[in-house]
C-alpha cells in the first residue's frame, strides 16, 4: 500500500475555508474563481451536481490558472478520468468504497474522501490516506465528533463540510486535527443570481482569515 499523499494536506492548507460551488453556467464560473482568488481563496471545490459542472472546472483552470480548481460529489472513476482531463488539481467525494479508492490511485489525483464514521475512517487508512472530508459535518456529529476523533486517531487529519456557516466555522477551525472547512455559504444561489461578484469576494476575504 503506498503512502499517504502529501499533495492532499499542501492543498488543504492553502486556506482556512474551501467554497463549494455548483455552477449554473460557464462564464459565471469563471467570475466566481477571479471574486473567490481576489478574495483569498484559492482553493475552490466544484460540485458536479450539474451537467456543464465538468466544462466549467475547464474553463475555470485555463481562465484563472492561479486558482487550485477541483471538483466534489465524485463517484466513479469515469469522473475521476474527467477531471483530470480538464485540469482538476483534486477530488473530493461525499464517501468512499475500495473501487472508488482504487481508481484515485490509477488516475493519480489527490483525492479526499469523505468519511462520517470512525469505521469508514479506518477503511481510509487501511487504503494509505492520512486525509479526510468529515460530511456531512454538522449531521454526523460536528466539532464534537472531531474532537472525540482526535484520541484514537491523533495523526488523522479533516476538512469537515456540510451544514457549516461562517458563524460556525471557527468552532471546526479551532480543532487541532482540522486544516480546513468546506461552506457554501461564498456561492449562494442568491449571490450567483444577482451575479454580485463584489459580495463573493467580500465574503471570501472575511473567510480567509477565520478563524479570526
Amino acid at each position: 500500500m503506498s503512502g499517504a499523499d502529501p499533495r492532499v494536506r499542501a492543498i488543504l492548507k492553502l486556506a482556512p475555508v474551501i467554497p463549494v460551488f455548483t455552477p449554473d453556467n460557464i462564464d459565471d464560473a469563471v467570475q466566481v474563481a477571479n471574486a473567490l482568488l481576489l478574495g483569498g481563496l484559492p482553493v475552490i471545490e466544484v460540485t458536479l451536481r450539474t451537467p456543464n459542472a465538468m466544462e466549467a472546472i475547464k474553463a475555470m483552470v485555463e481562465a484563472v490558472p492561479d486558482a487550485v480548481v477541483g471538483a466534489g460529489t465524485v463517484l466513479n472513476a469515469k469522473q475521476l478520468e474527467q477531471l483530470k482531463a480538464a485540469g482538476g488539481r483534486f477530488a473530493v467525494s461525499p464517501g468512499a468504497t475500495d473501487r472508488l479508492y482504487a481508481a484515485a490511485r490509477d488516475v493519480d489525483l489527490p483525492f479526499l474522501p469523505g468519511v462520517a464514521t470512525s469505521s469508514e475512517l479506518m477503511r481510509g487508512l487501511e487504503h494509505g490516506l492520512d486525509t479526510f472530508k468529515f460530511f456531512p459535518a454538522v449531521q454526523a456529529g460536528g466539532a464534537a465528533m472531531l474532537s472525540a476523533w482526535n484520541g484514537p486517531f491523533g495523526d488523522v487529519r479533516f476538512c469537515p463540510t456540510g451544514g457549516i456557516s461562517a458563524q460556525t466555522a471557527s468552532q471546526f477551525l479551532h480543532l487541532p486535527n482540522v486544516l480546513c472547512v468546506g461552506g457554501s455559504w461564498l456561492t449562494t444561489r442568491e449571490l450567483l443570481q444577482a451575479r454580485d461578484w463584489k459580495g463573493i469576494e467580500q465574503l471570501a476575504r472575511e473567510a480567509a482569515v477565520l478563524p479570526g
